[in-house]
């Protein structure tokens, strides 16, 4: 048997603020869908679903009576899971709008992201762009979201998508904010952040403050091979159709379930077990909700 220490964590990011059905039909939008995916996902062996819950129509919302829904309709079928609630949201919402919906329905965790940054779609064939926004994230946002998520038992989730969110965290990290251990997700191929190269991937996990946990994730076609990078160094996997819409082959994938099925083949093929939720809880230091 493993140490748990050594066990591999997935997470299944569901939909996203931007993947729509007209481009994978298995992508949830109500809370009875992210409620069935999000088993059938636990059922293939991840330990965390990620969500952005979106209205009928499938636009992202923060509205919290939605939100609270969904998280509530994911943990009546399947309470062993952890949910982990994005504060990003979706487009064009206000700081007081992204914090406000993670305080008032507590997860288990959340998203904090590090630094304000490009985020956008550009056809990498091309360079021309189809979408541009600036995704705000300051320094002030870093630490009050921090604070908020830590003060209600909220274990964040610290996305970095270049090793500059690593360094912001580790200053705002001088004020005592972020309780043991600290968990980091290195996001790679957004266009707006880094694309996915294994120095830097070495470089980032050596930049991690000791004891921490990283997870990793890669847009289109570098989410498989960053999650396998990852599973080598001793972190963690997300998948989802939140990241990627198809499987390794080239497939749409009938749904995030699949692609954990991916994951779990990796992490057996690289010798690791993967862990159950309360092993990942453990691991994380996630309170049990």
């Amino acid at each position: 048997m493993a140490d748990i220490r050594q066990k591999v964590i997935i997470c299944a990011a569901l939909a996203g603020a931007a993947t729509m059905k007209n481009q994978n039909p298995a992508v949830p939008y109500t809370p009875e869908e992210f409620a069935s995916e999000a088993a059938r996902c636990f059922d293939e062996g991840a330990a965390m679903v990620h969500v952005h819950a979106r209205g009928d129509d499938g636009i992202p919302t923060h509205e919290i009576d939605r939100i609270r829904a969904t998280h509530d309709a994911i943990k009546e079928r399947t309470p062993e899971l952890i949910v982990n609630l994005s504060s990003a949201v979706g487009l064009g919402k206000t700081p007081q709008q992204r914090l406000d919906q993670i305080v008032a329905v507590k997860p288990s965790m959340a998203s904090l992201n590090t630094n304000t940054m490009n985020f956008s779609i550009v056809d990498r064939n091309t360079g021309k762009i189809a979408f541009d926004y600036i995704f705000e994230n300051t320094f002030t946002m870093l630490e009050s979201f921090g604070i908020a998520m830590e003060k209600e038992g909220i274990k964040p989730e610290i996305e970095c998508y270049d090793i500059g969110g690593i360094d912001n965290t580790l200053l705002i990290a001088k004020q005592g904010i972020f309780s043991d251990p600290m968990n980091f997700n290195f996001v790679w191929g957004v266009a707006g952040g880094q694309r996915f190269r294994p120095d830097a991937f070495i470089t980032m996990v050596n930049a991690l403050p000791e004891g921490s946990n990283f997870t990793t994730c890669g847009v289109g076609l570098e989410q498989f091979p960053a999650i396998t990078m990852s599973c080598l160094m001793g972190g963690h996997m997300r998948v989802g159709l939140e990241d990627n819409i198809r499987v390794p082959n080239g497939d749409l994938a009938k749904g995030s379930f699949e692609q954990v099925k991916w994951a779990v083949t990796i992490a057996r093929c690289l010798g690791r077990e993967v862990a159950g939720p309360d092993e990942a809880r453990s691991i994380m230091g996630i309170q049990h909700k």
